[in-house]
């Protein structure tokens, strides 16, 4: 299988480096496309057996999936440039812009008045965030025009950079919000606590490590028993204990309304 990576800056490149480390694809399988000649540079120096290119038109012709990861912006004119390269009956397409639907992707892949075209490729959005650096993203998948057996190739190889999970286009939003603007919000717990440390007498450093140490035992506990929160806090909470004094209090000063309003904001 061959895939062609349109765009290898940070987003981009992370999938194409990530996709190269796992047990579906090998770098020299993936071409890598992009004007700026130190991003191309970047993605040799992490393996040199990345095929390179600035020309999407030739990169695109024997891929079996073509990923536009380029700015929104950008997405309608490497469409345009790339439409008619492309094999709609044989080859997948998926696009990393958020924003961007599928009726409007639809659009800017119609390749009429070609007629003798087939004119509905297999198109996907896939949504990631930035732990897709390291291989430990929350992706979400949508899917149009796709067969199953397209929708499990595609989920397959976005597992090999964390999770993926398929769901339906109305949901990228709100998924979007929980994991892409939610890194975030979990980084910024993680600032907090970690300020909170060095009140409580750690150095910074000691602070952070504890942190974060914390933070990946409990999704550990969790993704290990598969239970509910709420169920491991109360191992935690004993009757008139330290622990349910600090839930309570971060709960009066609006912890978990807070995050909620924040995921609704972001939405």
């Amino acid at each position: 299988m061959k895939v062609t990576v349109i765009g290898v800056g940070n987003i981009g490149g992370a999938i194409a480096r990530g996709l190269a480390k796992g047990s579906i694809l090998k770098a020299s399988d993936i071409t890598c496309t992009d004007l700026v000649q130190e991003n191309l540079d970047k993605m040799l120096q992490a393996n040199n057996s990345f095929i390179i290119s600035k020309n999407n038109l030739e990169a695109v012709k024997n891929a079996d999936i073509v990923i536009i990861a380029v700015k929104p912006w950008r997405v309608e004119s490497v469409i345009s440039e790339i439409k008619y390269a492309l094999n709609y009956e044989n080859q997948i397409i998926i696009s990393i812009a958020a924003g961007i639907p599928f009726d409007r992707l639809n659009e800017f892949l119609d390749k009429d008045p070609r007629p003798e075209s087939t004119n509905t490729p297999a198109v996907f959005r896939v949504i990631p965030n930035t732990a897709i650096e390291v291989c430990s993203s929350m992706t979400f998948v949508s899917s149009c025009n796709a067969t199953h057996e397209q929708e499990e190739l595609v989920v397959n190889l976005f597992n090999e950079l964390g999770s993926a999970m398929l769901i339906e286009e109305n949901l990228m939003t709100a998924g979007t919000a929980l994991a892409s603007s939610g890194i975030a919000f979990a980084m910024r717990y993680i600032r907090a606590s970690s300020e909170g440390g060095v009140e409580l007498g750690f150095y910074p450093d000691q602070a952070k490590e504890i942190v974060l140490k914390t933070v990946k035992g409990a999704v550990d506990l969790l993704l290990s028993n598969k239970s509910n929160p709420e169920t491991e806090i109360d191992k935690v909470t004993t009757p008139g204990g330290i622990t349910i004094r600090g839930l309570n209090e971060m709960e009066l000063a609006g912890f978990t309304p807070s995050v909620i309003r924040g995921l609704k904001a972001s939405k």
